[in-house]
């Protein structure tokens, strides 16, 4: 059974290892359906969605869960407000991405709402007011922040709990082991050392995008390898080829690619995390289950983050 972490709202918890949805679609259901069922038979229960990446894969998921009459086992994470040409943020899109949403995947709530970018223009007692409006309508269960810094979350929740309301349960940034020289994608946030360690204070759960680090720990990617623009804009660092050079070594030691190990370091941290992945076929996700035993120890989790320069004699 894979590990489930508790999420303040979701009663069954969610499971250590989320499913991405962007691979998902309706015109594809025997290819979609064959993906989810093999992601809960490895049991995992959650599913990442978001409305910015269209109707194809909600309705696909949607489609599932009524053919498999099994909505109430399953965690639906949904994101909403993102920017187009410029800010969401407004109570009016907060509600009508959800209702939208709720429309595509056949179902009157997700389990976590999340705000798929912040703005930090807009009053977060503002923000907060059109999120529990959704609780209240029974369209959510909880709040989740995703791409909003640990200030402004800190800053969200002071304010939910002083007024009486709902504030974000969950954070989902990029937590990975390499960490990126910069964003992405505009409005992206990372985790970093400082962020990290407030999560370990608070026991705040973080639900990671891209924790594999877009690929960077496989064989794919070596220091002359430069082709990707993409992945050396915002991965290629002395840094981070030495924490590839480490995550290598310690596979040896545990009989694993260095990729699982970049997997093992997101998910034994010493807070709550689960990580989103993105297999395209049933294979790739199988793989990723051979990080879940990885139990690195605190000492190797600093020697890879860099924090350590030695690795302790066991």
């Amino acid at each position: 059974m894979m590990k489930r972490i508790k999420v303040e709202g979701v009663q069954q918890g969610i499971s250590q290892l989320v499913q991405g949805s962007m691979m998902l679609g309706i015109d594809k259901m025997d290819y979609s359906g064959e993906l989810l069922d093999s992601y809960i038979h490895a049991g995992g229960n959650t599913i990442d969605t978001g409305h910015i990446y269209g109707a194809s894969s909600a309705q696909a998921i949607g489609q599932w869960m009524e053919d498999r009459g099994n909505r109430s086992d399953v965690v639906i994470i949904g994101k909403g407000a993102h920017p187009y040409e410029q800010s969401r943020m407004t109570k009016t899109c907060i509600q009508s991405d959800l209702v939208e949403s709720l429309e595509r995947l056949k179902t009157d709530y997700v389990d976590i709402y999340m705000l798929h970018r912040d703005d930090p223009n807009v009053h977060v007692g503002y923000i907060l007011e059109g999120l529990n409006d959704q609780i209240a309508a029974g369209r959510c269960l909880s709040l989740g922040a995703s791409n909003w810094t640990v200030g402004r979350i800190r800053e969200a929740n002071a304010y939910a709990e002083k007024n009486g309301m709902k504030g974000f349960a969950s954070s989902s940034p990029n937590l990975g082991l390499a960490k990126p020289i910069e964003a992405r994608w505009a409005g992206c946030v990372s985790t970093y050392a400082e962020d990290e360690q407030w999560h370990k204070q608070s026991q705040l759960p973080v639900i990671s995008w891209s924790s594999q680090s877009g690929g960077f720990f496989t064989n794919r990617y070596t220091p002359e390898q430069t082709g990707e623009t993409d992945m050396v804009r915002v991965y290629y660092s002395a840094e981070n080829w030495e924490r590839k050079r480490r995550a290598a070594q310690l596979g040896e030691k545990y009989g694993v690619s260095t990729n699982h190990i970049a997997l093992a370091y997101v998910l034994n941290q010493p807070f709550p995390v689960a990580a989103i992945i993105g297999p395209h076929q049933t294979s790739e996700l199988y793989d990723s289950l051979k990080a879940l035993p990885v139990a690195l120890t605190a000492d190797e989790i600093g020697w890879l983050s860099l924090a350590e320069e030695t690795l302790p004699a066991e």
